[in-house]
């Protein structure tokens, strides 16, 4: 056993004896409440700006484009400086240092809702938010891999998908919120429109601000680790990813198909996920003649969705038996499903028409059961379960249109983790670049719903406009099949890496 095998076992020893730190990972996941809460109030901000300023669809949606451009932008300024500095910023500034500054920059785009509101400014509102997605930015960079770091490594996915939990518990509420201060009601009364104020969507922001700022000094002062031993992190995702056969250096990270592929992959997934709920205030309300004011509980059932298939795959990180995780496999999406109804009771709205969802989530489970644990198998599973949604969705009339356009967001639950795995797995000290490159990926979000807005507008209409999200999980299905042979001749197979680590 050669030196490198020794200090990667060693590393990884002592790293799976330690327990998930749960005050620090308390802390931390705040932030991501905070990236799901601004992401999902964007879907109630689209028609209310459409309505009141006149816009077209495509136009509305350059509220989605601005936002998710901002994470590419804001990757690409980290990856220039980080090279012309000669070494990663967030090594010499701090992990949680730079969750801080993240979080200030956020704050400065939040308080712009005050000019853009009062004056009914488009360009100071998506400048606002262009502004958030920056600081969002350099807050992912950092926070992402302290989740993993926070406990064994070997549930550090599981982690990931917990915080991802708590990022859709924030796009659950926040369209909700954002509608309540915009309609001065969130109750629906039968019968009765109300009239939006865009001067109203000031105040969510300006506390949202403030809350920023508050968070941004508790980090500062927080336990949360400043340093991450990259070039351990490094072993560790050699060890794991390929225990039998040293990781090959191939130069550079962009030389490995499955990150490049994986990074069309991000750009698509983010992108079809945002676009399917962004559109989805336009398609009820031409199609079912819905109200603007009645739409926040589908947004936040989209979006909600997404909490149910992650509490569902987060149930690794807790450290139970085998049995407790399958009894939990079942438990979860419905305490989750519960959270939805119970938040859109204490908003005041009729539940009633949304419990035949509790039929659809046993759906997400057997798919879930089906695959295993393995990415790949995951990937592909759950992307032909979205295009038989999508499908359904456009051939279909009415609300099972609405539900099966919904229902998309179980099967994009799971994906981000999917597809970063696949990516990433035997890059070895190319890991951190990759992840980055990943990252700059999200512009997808606003490229694929400004795409599918512009189609609704002016050649298909806005139900066959879902044949673009149609194809986007066709080459997320394809990516599955791709990076698994991809991976399996470079000897990594995580159906073999299961049965060795006896999950």
């Amino acid at each position: 056993m050669d030196l490198y095998s020794l200090k990667s076992i060693n590393h990884l020893c002592l790293l799976m004896q330690q327990k998930t730190k749960w005050s620090q990972f308390g802390t931390l996941v705040t932030v991501f409440f905070f990236w799901g809460f601004v992401a999902a109030s964007n879907d109630i901000l689209i028609p209310v700006f459409k309505d009141k300023l006149h816009m077209e669809q495509w136009q509305a949606q350059m509220i989605s484009f601005a936002f998710y451009v901002a994470y590419t932008v804001g990757s690409i300024i980290y990856y220039i400086i980080s090279k012309a500095s000669g070494g990663d910023i967030l090594n010499r500034l701090g992990y949680k240092n730079g969750i801080a500054l993240g979080l200030i920059i956020s704050a400065i785009g939040a308080l712009l809702f005050y000019p853009a509101a009062m004056s009914a400014s488009f360009t100071l509102l998506i400048t606002g938010l262009f502004i958030i997605g920056l600081g969002y930015s350099l807050q992912q960079t950092a926070a992402n891999p302290l989740a993993i770091i926070m406990g064994d490594p070997a549930s550090g996915s599981q982690r990931l998908s917990m915080a991802g939990g708590i990022n859709n518990f924030g796009t659950t509420i926040g369209p909700l919120l954002v509608s309540f201060a915009i309609f001065g009601s969130a109750k629906i009364v039968p019968g009765v429109v109300k009239e939006a104020s865009i001067s109203s969507v000031k105040t969510p922001y300006l506390i949202l601000g403030a809350a920023f700022l508050i968070i941004a000094l508790i980090f500062k002062f927080s336990s949360l680790p400043n340093k991450i031993e990259t070039e351990q992190a490094e072993d560790q995702k050699d060890a794991a990813s390929a225990p039998h056969k040293k990781v090959i250096d191939r130069g550079s990270p962009l030389k490995y198909p499955q990150l490049w592929l994986g990074m069309l992959g991000i750009f698509i997934y983010v992108g079809v996920e945002v676009s399917t709920a962004s559109n989805l205030p336009a398609f009820m309300k031409e199609k079912l003649q819905t109200p603007t004011d009645q739409i926040a509980p589908y947004v936040s059932l989209y979006w909600a969705s997404l909490m149910i298939g992650r509490w569902t795959n987060s149930v690794g990180a807790f450290g139970v038996g085998k049995t407790a995780q399958q009894i939990l496999s079942f438990f979860m999406p419905y305490l989750a499903f519960g959270v939805f109804l119970l938040v859109n009771t204490i908003a005041g709205h009729d539940i009633h028409p949304f419990l035949i969802y509790a039929v659809i989530i046993v759906a997400m489970i057997i798919g879930d059961l089906l695959s295993k644990g393995n990415p790949a198998r995951q990937l592909l599973i759950f992307s032909l379960m979205a295009i038989t949604a999508l499908l359904i969705g456009i051939v279909a009339h009415g609300m099972i249109s609405v539900y099966a356009f919904i229902s998309v967001g179980l099967f994009c639950s799971t994906l981000w983790p999917c597809i970063f795995t696949l990516a990433v797995a035997g890059l070895g000290r190319h890991t951190n670049e990759g992840s980055n490159f990943l990252i700059m990926m999200i512009c997808g979000g606003g490229v694929i719903s400004l795409l599918q807005g512009y189609l609704a507008d002016t050649h298909i209409g806005i139900q066959n406009s879902y044949f673009v999200g149609v194809a986007c999980f066709a080459y997320l299905a394809y990516y599955a099949v791709r990076a698994k042979k991809e991976l399996k001749a470079q000897g990594i197979d995580f159906d073999a890496l299961r049965s060795a680590g006896g999950h």
